[in-house]
């Protein structure tokens, strides 16, 4: 299905401004959260995820009425247009609900199954990482690209685990363990958006996770391509938003975490 031709310009600086917008009100609020929900035994869900997640609905389906939007608090929107918002309004909910100031606002546009644009904003240190398809991706408007690190040992990597650890036993401790032992050092910090976003500007060499949800990876995938790096599922095979499972780097090291990551 094929709709109206999409004003590439007018998407961005659209999402730009609800990105900016809610990560204000995210700042603003930052250790002063009253209501936690449970969705799950440790997945938590804020009055601020739900109030972000507002205010760029509002304002993307203000530009644009006839996209769909999917978006993690949210039931899907336009769910029969071709083109739709992404959206993951707090991206690190349980770092936000305990005032640890490490959390982003991530928003990627899709047209008939491809991911063209994303942005990840981190209101905190005012970096709002983006790319468009084929264009190349930035970090507040300068050009951006994955680290030269060349082998394994001398890498930094970066990672997370599922909401089931207690009840799964596909929790990424055994993962863990095999890369705490090849890597230079591991980094857990809470948002799989930022994540990715390190990885393209160099900050992390590497990243895995498992069980991740389209929203948590839409943008940050399509940044790290841009900035020259590798993304695949943990086969090694073409990765796309429904994978669950996803391996980023920056292209040198990336055989070398498949060989950990499929380890008996």
């Amino acid at each position: 299905m094929k709709g109206h031709p999409i004003n590439i310009n007018k998407a961005m600086d659209a999402a730009v401004a609800a990105a900016r917008k809610s990560g204000k009100l995210l700042k603003e609020n930052l250790g002063k959260t009253n209501h936690v929900e449970f969705k799950g035994e440790i997945d938590l869900v804020t009055e601020m995820d739900k109030n972000s997640e507002t205010i760029i609905i509002e304002s993307l389906l203000s530009a644009f009425p006839d996209y769909g939007i999917l978006s993690e608090e949210g039931e899907e929107l336009n769910a029969s247009s071709p083109t739709r918002w992404i959206i993951d309004p707090l991206d690190g909910t349980t770092n936000y609900a305990h005032a640890y100031p490490v959390f982003s606002v991530s928003i990627a546009l899709e047209d008939n199954g491809n991911i063209i644009f994303g942005l990840v904003y981190d209101p905190v240190h005012d970096e709002l990482f983006s790319a468009e398809k084929g264009k190349g991706a930035f970090l507040n408007a300068a050009p951006i690209h994955v680290s030269t690190t060349p082998q394994l040992d001398k890498s930094l990597l970066a990672t997370g685990f599922p909401y089931d650890i207690r009840s799964s036993e596909k929790n990424n401790l055994n993962h863990f363990c095999r890369f705490a032992l090849k890597a230079q050092a591991i980094r857990r910090a809470g948002s799989a958006a930022l994540d990715l976003c390190y990885v393209a500007c160099g900050r992390f060499d590497g990243f895995w996770e498992l069980k991740l949800k389209p929203w948590d990876v839409a943008a940050g995938t399509l940044i790290v391509k841009e900035a020259g790096g590798t993304v695949t599922d943990f086969s090694g095979n073409n990765f796309d938003i429904f994978s669950g499972n996803i391996l980023a780097s920056n292209k040198n090291i990336h055989d070398s975490m498949l060989n950990v990551l499929q380890s008996p």
